[in-house]
């Protein structure tokens, strides 16, 4: 049971890390971030409304107020996670950062928080 909490916890610190700095960076090099958008055909106007739902997921997460929102949450993290991961690698910048190690994190995460938290 502790081995099982330790990988939740470091696999759930890893995802919430890696969604954080990519909020920080969303907010403060906004042009740099959309310029990456652009490159990607991805609209520019999400930027900041995107970075704003991973902080709020980032606390739901780690507070968990509801399941129907955390699983909510997680689902949100694995489709801009799928969709990153895919972009990064269309636009020839290789499939290898954070968006795939966040991927990795999150599989852990959402299977042991549901087992020992729910």
């Amino acid at each position: 049971m502790r081995t099982k909490q330790i990988l939740y916890w470091l696999s759930t610190a890893v995802l919430c890390g890696i969604f954080l700095y990519s909020a920080f960076l969303y907010f403060t090099k906004t042009e740099a971030i959309k310029g990456f958008f652009e490159s990607f055909n991805y609209p520019t106007y999400i930027v900041i409304p995107l970075a704003i739902l991973k902080v709020l997921g980032v606390v739901i997460v780690l507070w968990r107020p509801s399941k129907w929102l955390t699983e909510w949450v997680y689902a949100g993290f694995f489709f801009d996670l799928i969709l990153a991961t895919a972009a990064h690698h269309y636009a020839g910048h290789g499939i290898v950062g954070f968006s795939l190690y966040a991927l990795i994190a999150i599989l852990p995460s959402y299977i042991l928080g549901k087992y020992l938290r729910d």
